[in-house]
């Protein structure tokens, strides 16, 4: 006992084995087999015996967990191909610039923020990836960052030559950094304001884990359907134990193992801390991940202890230090790795008397200098070559670590640790020491950067294994050819000139993507992605003309195979057909969104959902793709809060555009006519693909079937502008006039609406609003000669403006109606609700009603 704390005692579990000698045989027997004939042999009987108990109903199982060791024993370990002094030396380089250049910019600014103990903990991690296995460039692997260890991969730039000092000192510091001939560092992984350098967002946790599975599908996508091929290239993510319990994290888990995706690994940084405090203080998050991961088809490799304890396992004969790890929860982790050598003398190793054995001759120093495996690296150097070289299933290495790692007192493993930016001077003479940094007291305490010579040994040996590994990264790439599209007559001459024919938006965007798909250049390159709802939308013809991608084929012959709409999957197959998951259609998008700068291949998804499952439901995942500069098409289908009747509430859209406005780079438009839509995306695609802008398009689409009037000619610029001016009803010259707004869903209301005002002598202009959130950005850039100003310079009298959306949505341009003209909107607040569209249409009285009521009350003012 001593004054540190009183010591723990762990009471082990009484045995109620009914005949030890017996059970003494069995194992016997066991380790006969394997020291024989080896573990296959071993491994085929306890399957047999499995099997055998399954059959005979014996209610059995094997457990999922393994012991709190390491997965690669210390004789299966592959020779460490580096200089392990200079990584060390390195890696600590790396850890002191990365906390200088937070705890500097909190110094000078207290406002700003920033993390330690995160990169702290990963930084062996990082490391060893970018030394001996990240490999960069288009045809190079993919790696998704750890988003609070950020500021160690700019110590790393830093090094490199990519980043200098005056940048370092600008980090988190944007806006003021160019001023002072400095480039600021955004706080996490953002590829938007760090265009040439972050490949993917990570910062939103769960966004990162499950974009890398779909961005290893997605390879896998591109390989089968021959038109890239990325056999032996990686995914990696880095990723926390804590950001495991992100729905995000979890849910396309078994997607991976069923596709056998063994280009991806995924490394866990189990330091056992979330920003508060433990991850699972009275259980073990390793032990649940495995289990989690096991039971979903992953192959597990436990990175637990450093090779410090090598020699205690193997003068454990006994068990001790496995039986003492089962019986230690993470909380108590914790607290051992705040705590110093003398206290975990007492505390772990003071347990019993054959853990003090195995500490004797230890001084308190050595005690506390024991790594885990995370800190190790020739450890993590192990786990990851088997990582990589493993086939037939994904990956995860859950690498045991300390949150703060080397911060001593001032962090190492405290509640505090996660906010932790700031350093007295004897914390940062500490530190020094704890890592031998080359630095003088006043250089520490002055939180000097540091970066050797340009002709030193670490900076000679720093270039060449990234030289090895194709150069520095992150580095984000952009190049990709120009993709031709077709003429709008190729594919859409039917909705320009539609001459009355009645068929949905909807129905008039299957039929178009059909006509792009058949396009000798294009077509090849468009990935329709769907989340289940295929025949919902009219697609269901695709299956047999382009099939749905299945990376073993079609084994089975479907129910339907007689039919012309047959159910057809082929390892070439075009069609992303991802199940009920929103999520994942999502991140599938993504990965084909963002392959002109992941692969250096331009294609372009088009996602078709149900429109209240997108910004509502994943936006967070929208957002994420938006800082990925991805570029695609979102079509929101079923569009409106009454365009879809029976449903109800939660599947009737009436808020996608008003969110949609909030993404600088997504240009959303609410099309009423097939032609409308044909002009879109038509642009959109030369948007994307010719002019390569860093723009992707959200498209409402009905299914509603209502008669579809060719484009006005000369129509199609006002389209992609936001607006433009339908039709005039009735006389001109009469002495009541007014202007009706309508978009997507509502403008055939607002048609009926102005058809009835004429019958009462009222003069109705009707404008065909297409975007709305257009119309507003154009009038925020151009207030003076905005768009809607001249589209409604002709008219006179009120505005009412109707759409099926949230009132919001339309006052977003009140400010740019001419002034001296009232604006009325109309539009779907409140919940959704079932019933016909024309009763849900009475409702939200946005029908041809009270379109009329509202305009003759305007008139009567």
């Amino acid at each position: 006992m001593n004054d540190h704390s009183k010591q723990l005692h762990f009471i082990e579990p009484a045995s109620t084995d009914p005949d030890p000698g017996e059970t003494a045989e069995w194992r016997e027997a066991l380790l006969s087999l394997a020291n024989s004939q080896g573990p296959a042999r071993a491994r085929q009987i306890l399957d047999e015996l499995a099997r055998l108990a399954r059959q005979q109903r014996i209610g059995w199982q094997p457990e999922l967990n393994t012991p709190y060791v390491n997965t690669i024993a210390v004789e299966d370990q592959p020779a460490f191909p580096g200089d392990l002094a200079i990584e060390e030396r390195l890696a600590s380089l790396m850890r002191w610039n990365a906390l200088a250049m937070v705890v500097r910019a909190n110094q000078a600014y207290g406002e700003l923020g920033g993390h330690i103990a995160s990169y702290a903990s990963a930084a062996d991690l990082f490391e060893t990836g970018f030394n001996h296995f990240f490999r960069a460039g288009q045809q190079g692997d993919l790696v998704f960052f750890q988003p609070h260890s950020a500021p160690g991969v700019y110590a790393r730039a830093f090094l490199e030559g990519r980043l200098s000092e005056a940048d370092l000192l600008h980090y988190r510091q944007e806006i003021t950094a160019p001023a002072e001939g400095a480039r600021g560092l955004s706080s996490y992984p953002h590829p938007w304001l760090m265009p040439d350098f972050w490949q993917f967002p990570t910062g939103s946790m769960g966004i990162g884990p499950i974009s890398s599975i779909y961005h290893a599908r997605f390879m896998r996508y591109l390989t089968h359907r021959n038109l890239r091929n990325c056999e032996g290239r990686k995914v990696w993510g880095v990723f926390g134990d804590g950001e495991m319990d992100e729905p995000e994290s979890m849910c396309a888990l078994t997607l991976a193992a069923r596709e056998k995706l063994d280009n991806l690994v995924w490394v866990v940084n189990c330091n056992l801390q979330r920003l508060d405090g433990p991850v699972r203080g009275n259980g073990r998050i390793i032990d649940e991940l495995e289990k989690l991961f096991a039971g979903a088809g992953w192959n597990v490799i436990k990175l637990v202890w450093g090779s410090d304890w090598d020699g205690l396992f193997a003068r454990d004969t006994s068990g001790a230090l496995v039986r003492a790890f089962a019986h230690t929860v993470d909380g108590q982790m914790q607290t051992f790795a705040a705590k110093d050598g003398r206290f975990n003398r007492d505390n772990f190793f003071g347990q019993n008397e054959d853990l003090a054995r195995l500490a004797q001759g230890m001084t308190d120093e050595q005690i506390d200098r024991l790594k885990r495996g995370g800190h190790d690296l020739v450890k993590i150097h192990a786990a990851y070559h088997a990582a990589a070289a493993h086939t037939g299933q994904p990956t995860v290495i859950l690498a045991h670590t300390k949150k703060g790692y080397g911060m001593g007192s001032a962090g190492q493993g405290r509640m505090t640790t996660h906010s932790q930016k700031k350093f007295d001077g004897t914390d940062l003479i500490e530190f020094r020491n704890r890592f031998n940094l080359p630095l003088s007291d006043e250089q520490a305490t002055g939180l000097a950067f540091f970066k050797p010579a340009d002709d030193s040994v670490e900076m000679r040996y720093l270039r060449e294994h990234r030289e090895r590994l194709g150069g520095a990264m992150p580095r984000r790439e952009t190049v990709c050819d120009v993709v031709p599209v077709p003429p709008i007559d190729a594919y859409a001459t039917f909705a320009l000139k539609a001459d009355g024919k009645e068929m949905s938006t909807t129905m008039a965007f299957v039929r178009m993507l059909g006509g792009l798909l058949k396009d000798a250049q294009l077509g090849p390159r468009i990935v329709p992605i769907v989340a289940d709802e295929a025949r919902t939308f009219g697609m269901a013809n695709l299956f047999k003309q382009v099939g749905i991608y299945s990376s073993v084929g079609q084994r089975y012959a479907p129910e339907d195979i007689g039919s012309v709409l047959s159910y057809r999957e082929a390892l070439d197959g075009q069609i992303l057909e991802e199940g009920i998951s929103e999520a994942g259609a999502l991140a599938s998008w993504t990965a084909a969104a963002t392959s002109y700068s992941v692969h250096g291949l331009a294609m372009l998804p088009f996602y078709i959902y149900y429109s209240m499952f997108g910004f509502q439901r994943v936006g967070d995942a929208i957002w994420a793709a938006a800082d990925q500069r991805s570029r695609g098409f979102l079509l929101g289908a079923t569009s409106g809060r009454t365009t879809l009747g029976g449903e109800g509430l939660q599947h009737q859209d009436g808020s996608s555009h008003l969110v949609a406005a909030t993404i600088p780079n997504c240009k959303a438009y609410d099309p009423a006519f097939a032609g409308e839509l044909a002009v879109i995306v038509d642009a959109g695609m030369r948007d994307m693909l010719v002019d390569q802008r860093d723009v992707f398009y959200y498209v409402t689409l009905m299914n509603e079937n209502y008669a579809q009037p060719d484009l006005p000619e000369g129509a199609a610029a006002n389209v992609l502008k936001g607006g433009y001016r339908f039709g005039l009803f009735g006389d001109e010259k009469a002495a009541r006039r007014v202007t009706l707004l309508g978009s997507g869903a509502i403008l055939t209301e607002v048609i009926k609406a102005a058809a009835e005002l004429t019958r009462e002598g009222i003069c109705a202009e009707v404008c065909s609003i297409t975007s709305w959130s257009e119309l507003a950005r154009d009038g925020l850039n151009s207030p003076e000669t905005t768009h809607l100003t001249r589209l409604l310079a002709e008219g006179s009298g009120p505005v009412v403006a109707a759409t099926d959306y949230v009132r919001a949505v339309p006052e977003s341009v009140r400010a740019f109606v001419p002034q001296g003209r009232a604006y009325h909107t109309l539009g779907t607040d409140g919940f959704g609700r079932s019933d016909t569209r024309a009763a849900l249409r009475a409702h939200f009285q946005v029908d041809a009603a009270s379109i009329v009521q509202q305009a003759k009350a305007a008139l009567a003012h």
